[in-house]
C-alpha cells in the first residue's frame, strides 16, 4: 500500500485528499517510481476544478504531471531504466490515465527520462513541464536567434523564469513583463535583460526604447484577453507572437498592430512538443546540456510536504509566487 493524493469531486483546493491505495505492479511499458518530489502546475489546479482542456475522472481521480523519484521495479518490455535509476517524468500522458501526486507513481516508460548527476529531486521535479514549453516557445517554433529580443510576460511564473533562462542560454535579450515593480529586482536578478511593469508603464513606450523603436523579433503570451491589442505593437514587422496560455479568460480579439504590417500568429501546447518524438529529443539534450552547464536552473518558490498538498494548491492559486511549487515525500 501506498498514499496518493485524489479527489472526488470538483471544487477548490479542499478536495484534495491523500489516501491509502494499491498500486500494484508495473504493466507493459510501465515504470514504478519512488517518489521523492512533485512540480506543481496550474493545469493540475484546473484539471481539479473541472476548467481544464479534459475532465477527471470522478470519483478517484488522480492527478500531476511531474515528479523525481527512483525507479523500484520496470514492467514487461522496459528497456532503458532499471531498479535504482534516478528519474524526472516529462508530461506525455493525460491524468485520467496516470498521476505524480503520491508517495510512489505508476508511469509509463515514455514519460520518463534519467536525471543528470548533480540534479537532486526538487530541481528534477521542477524542470520539464517549464522547459520543455519555454524550449518549444523560443526555440522550436519561436525560431529565436543569437541577438534577438524576446518579451516575455507572466515572467514569474515557472515557465516566464525557464524562458528567460533559455533566452539567455541561446544569447537573446529578455525582455520580461511584471504587473507592478514588486518583483522588478527578483526577475533582474534572474537574468531578465529589461523589466516592464505594464500597471506602471507604457509597454509599448518601453519596448520601443530598449529596441531602437523596432519592436521585439518574439513575444511569448501567457495572459491573452484584450491585452493582446496592446502587445502585438510591441512585436516587430514580421516578428513572431506566440499564445501558450490564457490567465485572463476574457475572449481575445484577433490582435492587429496599427501600422497593419504583418506579424506572424499562432497558438502553442506544450503536447506540440511533448508528444512529437524528434522535437522532444532535440529539448532533452539542450535542457540536460543546461541542466549540466548551470545555465539552466529551475527557481523554487517554495515546498511543501506531501501532506499539505492543500496549502501548497492554495498557496499555486494565489498567484504571489515567484517560480517553481514543489511537494517533497518523506519515506
Amino acid at each position: 500500500m501506498t498514499r496518493a493524493v485524489l479527489f472526488d469531486e470538483l471544487g477548490g483546493p479542499e478536495v484534495l485528499q491523500l489516501k491509502e491505495t494499491d498500486l500494484g505492479d508495473p504493466g507493459k511499458g510501465e515504470v514504478r517510481v519512488r517518489v521523492d518530489a512533485i512540480g506543481l502546475n496550474r493545469a493540475e489546479a484546473l484539471f481539479r476544478s473541472g476548467a481544464y482542456i479534459y475532465p477527471p475522472d470522478l470519483p478517484g481521480s488522480g492527478l500531476g504531471y511531474e515528479a523525481a523519484g527512483v525507479v523500484e521495479a520496470v514492467g514487461e518490455g522496459v528497456q532503458d531504466f532499471a531498479p535504482g535509476d534516478a528519474v524526472s517524468t516529462v508530461p506525455r500522458f493525460l491524468m485520467t490515465e496516470y498521476g505524480t501526486y503520491g508517495e510512489s507513481a505508476i508511469l509509463p516508460a515514455h514519460a520518463l527520462v534519467l536525471r543528470p548527476d548533480g540534479v537532486d529531486a526538487v530541481t528534477g521535479a521542477a524542470t520539464w513541464m517549464s522547459y520543455t514549453t519555454a524550449y518549444g516557445l523560443l526555440v522550436e517554433f519561436g525560431g529565436a536567434r543569437p541577438g534577438d529580443t524576446v518579451l516575455i510576460n507572466a515572467a514569474s511564473s515557472s515557465t516566464g523564469l525557464a524562458a528567460i533562462q533559455v533566452a539567455n542560454h541561446i544569447g537573446a535579450v529578455p525582455i520580461a513583463t511584471t504587473r507592478t515593480s514588486a518583483k522588478k529586482q527578483r526577475l533582474q536578478d534572474a537574468g531578465a535583460a529589461h523589466v516592464i511593469a505594464t500597471e506602471e508603464e507604457d509597454l509599448v513606450q518601453e519596448v520601443h526604447a530598449v529596441t531602437d523603436g523596432q519592436g521585439v523579433r518574439l513575444a511569448v503570451d501567457a495572459i491573452m484577453g484584450p491585452a493582446v491589442n496592446t502587445l502585438v505593437q510591441a512585436v516587430a514587422p514580421d516578428g513572431n507572437l506566440l499564445f501558450y496560455g490564457w490567465l485572463d479568460p476574457t475572449p481575445a480579439p484577433m490582435p492587429l498592430a496599427p501600422d497593419f504590417l504583418g506579424r506572424n500568429i499562432r497558438t502553442y501546447a506544450f503536447t506540440e512538443l511533448n508528444l512529437d518524438n524528434s522535437r522532444l529529443h532535440r529539448a532533452k539534450h539542450f535542457i540536460g546540456a543546461g541542466l549540466r552547464a548551470g545555465s539552466l536552473a529551475p527557481v523554487i518558490d517554495r515546498t511543501f510536504a506531501l501532506n499539505d498538498v492543500v496549502a501548497a494548491h492554495r498557496h499555486l492559486e494565489s498567484n504571489a509566487q515567484f517560480g517553481k511549487i514543489v511537494l517533497t515525500v518523506e519515506h
